[in-house]
């Protein structure tokens, strides 16, 4: 049978009861015109065939429920243009995100003495981790250093959940009180 003589209207008959090459001849009739509209709206030729692509592929799936109310070349140019309605509204929605979020590319390197300052409380907390009882230093090195949960910090050592917690308390506690300053966001995000 040579498919390319057949009507849209048999092919689409042939389409629905299975006939892989109905959509073959329905895909090389329309691809140009489709990718054509699609390039033309999308400016991204990429984009624009994975509509295409996606249109054929959908015409595929829903081959038995196809229905028909007018001609398929009218139903095709529909779905290419509803289809590239979503890609837009996709593609909008994706930039108001990005466009919302904070440009980090406009923070400084910090400065020599942030540096110093950071440096000497790093020191700080480590000379209070070191001073704190070896259970309750081991168990802040576990949560803070190696990003354990306390439910896994349990487990290993073999206590309660909340002995991990009573010593995590002791241990802040202890490094707030010895710093006795107000802590900074870099203080405040390592403990």
């Amino acid at each position: 049978m040579d498919y390319k003589v057949l009507s849209d209207v048999k092919l689409v008959e042939l389409l629905k009861q299975d006939d892989q090459l109905a959509l073959t001849e329905l895909y090389y009739r329309y691809w140009d015109k489709l990718l054509a509209v699609a390039c033309h709206r999308l400016n991204e030729p990429l984009e624009a065939e994975e509509v295409v692509q996606d249109i054929f592929f959908r015409l595929w799936q829903h081959r038995h429920s196809l229905e028909l109310k007018f001609t398929l070349s009218t139903y095709l140019a529909a779905a290419v243009k509803y289809r590239i309605i979503n890609v837009l509204d996709h593609l909008y929605r994706k930039r108001n995100r990005e466009a919302q979020l904070p440009d980090y590319s406009l923070l400084t390197e910090p400065s020599a003495e942030e540096y110093l300052f950071e440096q000497e409380l790093r020191l700080r907390i480590e000379a209070t981790v070191k001073s704190l009882p070896e259970k309750c230093q081991i168990i802040f090195r576990m949560s803070r250093e190696e990003g354990k949960t306390y439910k896994q910090i349990a487990a290993e050592l073999d206590i309660a959940e909340k002995t991990v917690e009573a010593h995590m308390s002791k241990a802040l506690k202890e490094i707030r009180t010895n710093l006795g300053i107000i802590a900074p966001a870099l203080l405040v995000f390592y403990l």
